[in-house]
């Protein structure tokens, strides 16, 4: 389907004609995205959007939602994107690059909340409200992503969430370009009293547009939106210090940055109990593990010596000191202590040291280093060395990562693990140990929600290796169904390749399968025209 020249001119009346294109390498510049390969049979490309418009206010937002249904075509909003889920799955939509829409409109320094427009990015939130002793959740998509996205879209844990909350807690008033054109005040918003709150006294919809994992753009345009921000006792300003890639940033007196193991995995889910309840920990993440654990020490070690490269890791495996440290590391988690007052540094610290020798665990002594703990704090407290996720081989995609307490997590993980070594002996996938697993602590604002993403590494330029991925994946789905749990990542990809009478079984199969006829309907309802595409799950209509 290619877009009728009417309908281009109307839309190019809307945002002027420099700011819209259908030009073919364009297109394609915003088709190529990561993991596309996956979704596509090796293809680094998804559906070509038929144009690209960079719209500036919520106005020619709603002008450009309102021709779409107008001449019927879909229409894929992108902010900063992160994953193929920003571009269009099927032919026949136009995208709408959000990058125009960039401003910080409002930090509320007393009530503790911002108010962005969709192409802000964590970062950018971030050193702002820093400057007023705030800060904002940390996605785990990292610092070059859209808090926006996440509060609205997709996902939403990440390294902070125990103190933070989860992007679903961070949502508060919203402004939504509705499917049909319309526009919509969510929360206090709605009945004109600010932005302030996200479940009245106006509409509360924050299930409908987000729930768990997020409708991912399928159902119209989020423009502006009120973050929750949070505490932050450090400095107005992060200072950063080293050469590439080995950044790091001096530790305030009242931070702390440790990474933690434990003897098993009883003692290790037993401490986040403890921590819990201790009510303990700014950032609680199991993070460095996603570089495998055969090679996780060593890949630290390389990355924070500059003299270093990546070539470098076959040799540092072989030193005495690195196989040490790789089997200390073999049940550990990172933890960041930040207190208000020296009084309450020095109780965090006493608690975690008591915790620690309840259950067995130990403060690495190599991660202690002072520059290894400014290292750590700088990368949990930042994220923004998420290009590492794809050092292998160009791509990786998380499988299981189901969520539950800490004793549920642990339970799955060597199951999860069988299935990566099993696939890693194949030689079409990155080997580099079958515990490649990282996730959060805890998930959600004062603990609990614990999950484990078992990294999978591939070849992204080489179908063979991208299509052992899938196989990877789909025995994944396959032993998540037989350990009795819901489908993990992996599932978004595996669906991609069932005909529509296994999406109808697998939907049929859920827990609660009636939550995605609710969700048929509420798609009809805001969305008569279709102009949102499939990533807002929804059963088949029922046979008459």
């Amino acid at each position: 389907m290619s877009l009728s020249r009417d309908a281009y001119n109307s839309l190019e009346d809307i945002v002027g004609p420099e700011n819209i294109s259908d030009e073919p390498a364009i297109m394609d510049s915003y088709a190529f995205q990561w993991a596309a390969e996956l979704y596509r049979d090796g293809s680094k490309f998804m559906a070509r959007p038929e144009a690209v418009l960079l719209p500036e206010s919520t106005q020619e937002v709603q002008a450009i939602v309102r021709a779409c249904n107008w001449y019927k075509i879909q229409c894929k909003p992108f902010s900063t994107g992160w994953i193929v889920y920003a571009a269009p799955f099927h032919e026949g939509a136009i995208l709408l690059d959000l990058r125009r829409m960039d401003r910080i409109l409002e930090i509320d320094e007393k009530n503790m909340f911002a108010v962005i427009e969709p192409h802000v990015i964590g970062a950018q939130l971030q050193a702002e409200a820093m400057k007023v002793g705030l800060n904002t959740h940390m996605v785990g998509s990292g610092c070059a992503s859209s808090p926006l996205a996440a509060i609205t879209s997709i996902f939403g844990h990440g390294p902070d969430s125990i103190y933070m909350g989860h992007s679903t807690e961070n949502m508060l008033g919203l402004e939504w370009v509705l499917p049909t054109g319309d526009i919509l005040g969510i929360g206090s918003l709605g009945s004109g009293c600010g932005w302030f709150a996200s479940e009245g006294p106006g509409p509360s919809l924050r299930g409908l547009i987000r729930g768990s994992i997020g409708a991912r753009g399928a159902i119209g345009v989020f423009t502006k939106g009120a973050v929750k921000l949070s505490p932050w006792p450090g400095p107005a300003e992060l200072p950063v210090k080293g050469t590439t890639p080995a950044y790091y940033s001096p530790l305030p007196e009242n931070i702390r940055a440790y990474t933690i193991a434990f003897p098993n995995w009883n003692a290790y889910a037993d401490a986040h109990y403890k921590i819990y309840d201790a009510e303990i920990g700014y950032i609680f993440h199991r993070q460095f593990n996603l570089f495998g654990e055969d090679l996780q020490a060593a890949f630290l070690a390389m990355f924070t010596d500059p003299t270093k490269v990546l070539d470098d890791l076959e040799g540092l495996l072989e030193r005495p000191d690195i196989k040490k440290l790789t089997e200390e590391l073999k049940h550990s988690v990172q933890i960041v202590l930040a207190g208000n007052t020296p009084r309450d540094i020095a109780y965090q610290e006493k608690a975690l040291d008591y915790i620690l020798a309840e259950t067995g665990g130990r403060k690495v002594a190599w991660m202690s280093d002072p520059k290894m703990e400014m290292f750590t704090l700088l990368w949990l407290i930042r994220l923004s060395f998420k290009g590492t996720n794809m050092v292998y081989g160009g791509g990786y995609r998380g499988i299981f990562s189901q969520k539950g307490t800490p004793d549920f997590a642990v339970a799955y993980i060597e199951g999860a693990a069988e299935i990566l070594r099993k696939h890693q002996k194949l030689g079409l996938i990155a080997d580099t140990g079958g515990d490649s697993m990282m996730g959060p602590g805890g998930g959600m604002g004062g603990g609990g929600n614990a999950s484990f993403e078992q990294f999978c590494a591939y070849d992204s330029a080489d179908v063979e290796s991208v299509r052992g991925a899938i196989e990877c994946f789909k025995d994944a789905a396959k032993a998540a169904k037989e350990m009795k749990l819901t489908p993990g990542y992996e599932i978004t990809v595996v669906q991609q390749y069932w005909t529509d009478e296994q999406k109808r079984q697998a939907l049929l199969g859920m827990p609660q399968p009636s939550a995605y006829d609710w969700q048929r309907k509420i798609k009809e309802a805001f969305d008569p025209n279709n102009t949102g595409d499939e990533l807002y799950t929804v059963a088949p209509p029922e046979k008459t």
